[in-house]
């Protein structure tokens, strides 16, 4: 398992100059080695650590993708679980069987000021809630150079069709139009899952037929088409040549710096720039990822990350004191702060006036109603680990797109089945 580990000193260091000689008690943490994460925890357990001096805490990050899905799900089948620890809401949560690994923490006075929407993707089975929000929500589409567009005389496209024609025109211009990076497979997915607002518009019922499974998405044409996107946009010729092994860093650092014009991924991406490359951030936009119809361009919306409390951790009530501090109104502040990079999800939190360019960019589908819907994972629990293999395969020509769909039907059903679904 490849991890790194770090400790937060500097406020251990004021809680020693303050005169406390040692900590009571030490919260073990894991969270993934996001910079929009280590910003988030930095600034909220340094804030805790004043009020409460006699804890600190031990950080451990970790990697992101289905390389952190095994850790996470290995410790916790072990018990070598951290006390608290970081994770996706939704199906990925409800993968962890979280009524048995997950502390309950339905009675932190917290609760009451955090959104249902939230809520709603981290109660377990049994009804309990067994998350706190960490970090904001985010959007999923396709980031985009400021700089090229102008220079190219180029409009953020509302349909894939002025989308595709964007990318010829900045192919034709000798520039890369659409930045790759399967050198870290997750963001292989974006142009399949960031789609399903899309989805949604064309076909409501989907969702709920998926979970029951009466479609699939290789015997629906308008779920079919994310995987089309993919293949389409490889074998346009639009990618970077590193495709392959490019990172997420790399991604990043080509659209905030010009090196690409576009690069799909989830809207946490800010963060990375922000601290990478903060001269570049004015010059770094956003749009949804288009669909068929002008008319009904809309985001597809991720719910935050949130913190838990390992059922099996030896500080389970010190630890649901923190969380109930990170799910206050006053924690949430000094995350929007540090990261202003999406809408929180406390009520009366709120985005600085000062936000970057990007941001401002996904506001509006917020703003407007029906401009925005959750992705797949928050409205169904079926979700197939296998996703981001299947997507590599597509955008490096190994697999067709049909193929594809049908092989990730194919992986569903192993999840499904293993979460007791009916009609599977």
């Amino acid at each position: 398992m490849r991890m790194t580990k770090c400790s937060i000193l500097a406020a251990s260091i004021m809680a020693l100059a303050a005169g406390v000689a040692h900590a009571d008690v030490t919260l073990s943490v894991l969270i993934d080695t996001n910079p929009e994460s280590i910003a988030s925890f930095d600034v909220v357990s340094k804030a805790y650590m004043e009020k409460h001096p006699n804890v600190t805490f031990d950080v451990e990050q970790r990697a992101g993708g289905s390389e952190g899905d095994n850790i996470v799900k290995t410790r916790l089948a072990t018990g070598e679980m951290a006390d608290v620890f970081q994770y996706n809401s939704g199906s990925l949560f409800q993968a962890l069987k979280p009524q048995e690994t997950i502390a309950d923490l339905s009675d932190l006075a917290s609760e009451a000021g955090i959104l249902d929407t939230f809520k709603k993707v981290v109660t377990s089975s049994d009804g309990h809630v067994r998350g706190i929000p960490f970090g904001s929500a985010m959007g999923g589409g396709i980031f985009y150079n400021r700089k090229i567009y102008a220079d190219l005389g180029l409009m953020p496209p509302k349909t894939w069709a002025e989308f595709m024609s964007n990318n010829e025109k900045i192919k034709a211009a000798g520039k890369v139009a659409v930045a790759q990076t399967y050198g870290t497979t997750w963001t292989s997915q974006l142009f399949v899952l960031a789609d399903f607002y899309n989805v949604q518009a064309e076909v409501p019922t989907f969702a709920d037929d998926y979970t029951a499974n009466k479609v699939k998405y290789a015997n629906t044409p308008a779920a079919l088409r994310g995987f089309e996107h993919l293949e389409e946009v490889a074998k346009g010729g639009y990618l970077n040549a590193d495709f392959g092994a490019a990172t997420f860093d790399d991604g990043m650092r080509m659209v905030a710096t010009g090196e690409a014009a576009h690069y799909p991924n989830l809207t946490f991406g800010i963060g990375n720039v922000q601290q990478n490359f903060p001269d570049n951030l004015k010059d770094l936009g956003f749009f949804a990822q288009p669909g068929t119809d002008a008319g009904k361009n809309g985001l597809t919306v991720w719910m935050p990350s949130a913190l838990y409390v390992s059922a099996k951790s030896a500080n389970i009530e010190e630890g649901k004191k923190f969380l109930d501090f990170v799910g206050s109104k006053e924690a949430c502040d000094l995350m929007a702060k540090a990261v202003p990079s999406g809408p929180y999800l406390v009520k009366g939190c709120e985005l600085p006036k000062d936000i970057p360019p990007a941001v401002s960019d996904m506001l509006p589908y917020f703003e407007t109603a029906g401009r925005n819907g959750p992705a797949l994972e928050f409205l169904s629990p079926v979700k197939g680990p296998a996703l981001e293999q299947i997507t590599v395969e597509v955008g490096t020509g190994i697999r067709s797109a049909k193929d594809a769909a049908a092989l990730y039907d194919q992986d569903v059903e192993k999840q499904a089945k293993q979460l007791g679904l009916p009609n599977w």
